[in-house]
């Protein structure tokens, strides 16, 4: 009698559990651990968010989408540690081109031990056909100490994300200290090209360009939805002692 009531209480409390997980959205399983995939729409909300880690492990390699941090084949994954982020927890977005190769890598990300994997459902060819935009990436760079009198050079990449073709009419900059050119002037549909930046803190010949400075790249395009982008870096110019 005894053991009947005992798993009475024993089936009631599991159902209780149940019930409070499905309500809660806490799965009781004993794997934590696990992937999911994100629609194209999620996956373009979380992109840009600093605390993520965005990979491409398309092969060959692909335009990358914007926020991209780094690109290793889907299949290499474990000869790249290094490259990874060292934090287990740092929720990972992984994409390709069309959704097969992320699928393989999140679960391999998983028996890597990353706890929090998300694959781009459809790959980047969804998110094209989703998400239309000009990007220049990075937002901003840091170029860190530069000596008062050395040229530094930097450069970003502008991609154009849409169906049609794109012209750059115009790129200019904030100072006259920084100069900014582009390796090509006609991107066509999701095509992308390199902007090149030098930085010459010496050009006006006084202390003007000493200190911490900020300094934009400005790009205008012909395309009515993204006609002017811009981008920044930073750096802290001194003269050398």
């Amino acid at each position: 009698m005894k053991f009947k009531t005992l798993l009475g209480i024993t089936f009631i409390v599991l159902i209780m559990i149940g019930l409070y997980s499905a309500r809660s959205g806490v799965s009781v399983s004993p794997d934590q651990t696990s992937g999911r995939s994100l629609t194209p729409s999620e996956f373009d909300n979380r992109i840009n968010d600093p605390n993520v880690f965005v990979l491409d492990v398309h092969t060959p390699e692909q335009i990358h989408l914007p926020g991209t941090d780094a690109f290793i084949p889907y299949d290499q994954l474990s000869d790249h540690l290094d490259e990874l982020p060292s934090d287990l927890t740092t929720p990972v977005l992984v994409y390709c081109r069309s959704g097969g190769m992320s699928k393989e890598a999140t679960e391999e990300l998983l028996k890597l031990g990353y706890q929090s994997v998300f694959d781009l459902q459809g790959g980047a060819n969804a998110y094209k056909e989703s998400h239309v935009s000009v990007a220049l990436d990075p937002p901003t760079k840091s170029l860190g100490t530069v000596i008062y009198g050395d040229v530094t050079k930097t450069s970003y990449t502008l991609t154009n994300y849409t169906p049609l073709p794109l012209k750059i009419t115009r790129v200019s900059t904030s100072c006259g200290c920084t100069k900014a050119t582009v390796e090509k002037e006609a991107l066509g549909a999701y095509e992308s090209t390199q902007v090149n930046v030098t930085f010459d803190p010496a050009v006006h010949k006084d202390d003007t360009d000493l200190g911490d400075l900020t300094r934009t790249i400005y790009i205008e395009t012909d395309n009515p939805n993204f006609p002017n982008l811009e981008n920044t870096f930073t750096a802290t110019v001194i003269k050398k002692s």
